[in-house]
């Protein structure tokens, strides 16, 4: 089981159309929202983190959203985790690289 709660900002005029898309996503549900702010938190399941991952690219993609970042992932049983990261994730996020100050094994 992998749960994530998602940030998702909109503009305030769209607030209510951005909602009514993001309960059609599977596994998606709004959590809370702020119309004044166009700020939108919703819980979104999933089975994998790819397919968690998935999910938020589909977020990100609908045309009232204009940023969406995953603030909270819990998962349980997900042996995926465990040899490599999400397949799609470091092009996705922009996670491939470190900077060299960060990696130690470039000295």
């Amino acid at each position: 089981m992998n749960l994530s709660a998602i940030l998702v900002v909109s503009f305030p005029a769209q607030v209510e159309s951005c909602m009514a898309r993001l309960d059609t996503l599977p596994g998606v549900a709004v959590h809370h929202s702020d119309p004044a702010t166009g700020k939108i938190v919703v819980i979104q399941e999933a089975a994998s983190t790819d397919a968690e991952v998935e999910g938020l690219k589909r977020i990100k993609a609908l045309n009232e959203v204009l940023m969406a970042e995953m603030i909270y992932h819990y998962f349980e049983g997900d042996e995926t985790l465990e040899t490599a990261m999400p397949a799609g994730l470091d092009e996705f996020q922009g996670l491939g690289e470190l900077p060299e100050f960060l990696n130690p094994r470039k000295e």
